[in-house]
């Protein structure tokens, strides 16, 4: 199984930009699509995108189209969510977790049930 590591959350200004990482332990992370979400407390975990096992498949749910990108580099097991323009809003937690599903219906179903092996999370804080 793989192990699953974020890191890069911080305290940055609205506006501003952070790159989250997942680094992936135990089975190389090239055998699995990637899900990114996150959480407020007292709220339900957010999925905001995914990444196909290549690469060649992202998804980006609407509360972050056009101010994320995801990418991964499958030869250093990592993948990458890099934020911009980021608002209060955005404050949470942010987690990675690998999909379960085979390959022809990665990143199909966004819900936290679809996925396993997460991270502890990384808490990205946005002042105003």
């Amino acid at each position: 199984q793989v192990q699953l590591v974020e890191s890069g959350g911080g305290l940055v200004q609205a506006g501003g930009s952070l790159r989250l990482t997942c680094a992936g332990t135990g089975l190389p992370l090239k055998y699995y699509a990637i899900g990114w979400f996150r959480q407020v407390p007292g709220k339900e975990r957010e999925a905001i995108s995914c990444i196909g096992d290549d690469g060649a498949k992202t998804i980006y749910t609407d509360s972050v189209k056009g101010r994320v990108t995801v990418s991964r580099n499958n030869s250093m097991s990592t993948v990458y969510l890099q934020m911009s323009s980021l608002k209060p809003e955005d404050t949470a937690v942010y987690y990675c977790a690998a999909d379960r599903a085979p390959k022809e219906f990665e990143c199909s179903n966004l819900q936290d049930h679809a996925f396993g092996f997460w991270g502890q999370g990384t808490q990205v804080t946005v002042s105003s």
